[in-house]
């Protein structure tokens, strides 16, 4: 099932722990089609190059399993980690910042992966947080 033109609903679900189930509620999916709009901006952004999802939605005991905070914004189906294979997760943060586009948290983490995310309820101003998490821990960008 498409949620936008290039981002599914099994894309923006899927998950390696397959014993739990990692359907979404209403509120949730709802925040996943607003997600899918903005990872469409971000594509745009980024010249139309391809975006893999990591990670997005996580039912608790999938957040659990990957040993994040209940107060991940992955929970509630408004973040996602992403990849570009021809950007450096560096390269994608100061685009994105470059762009203007209402990003709530941008995250580098690890050098591996950039996290994203939009506002945790619909129509709130985005915060516009940019970090870093690495093995030194965490820290303004």
């Amino acid at each position: 099932m498409n949620l936008s033109e290039h981002f599914t609903l099994d894309e923006l679900t899927h998950t390696d722990h397959r014993q739990f189930d990692n359907t979404p509620n209403a509120s949730e999916m709802a925040n996943l089609v607003r997600l899918a709009g903005f990872l469409e901006e971000v594509k745009t952004v980024l010249g139309g190059k391809p975006v893999m999802v990591n990670s997005a939605f996580r039912c608790k005991e999938v957040n659990d399993a990957v040993g994040s905070k209940d107060s991940s914004q992955h929970r509630i189906g408004c973040a996602a980690d992403i990849r570009v294979p021809s950007m450096t997760p560096d390269e994608v943060v100061k685009a994105v910042i470059g762009s203007g586009i209402g990003y709530d948290q941008l995250i580098r983490e690890f050098d591996r992966w950039t996290h994203i995310s939009v506002p945790s309820v619909a129509g709130d101003s985005p915060r516009r947080q940019v970090l870093i998490i690495d093995k030194t821990g965490t820290r303004p960008y």
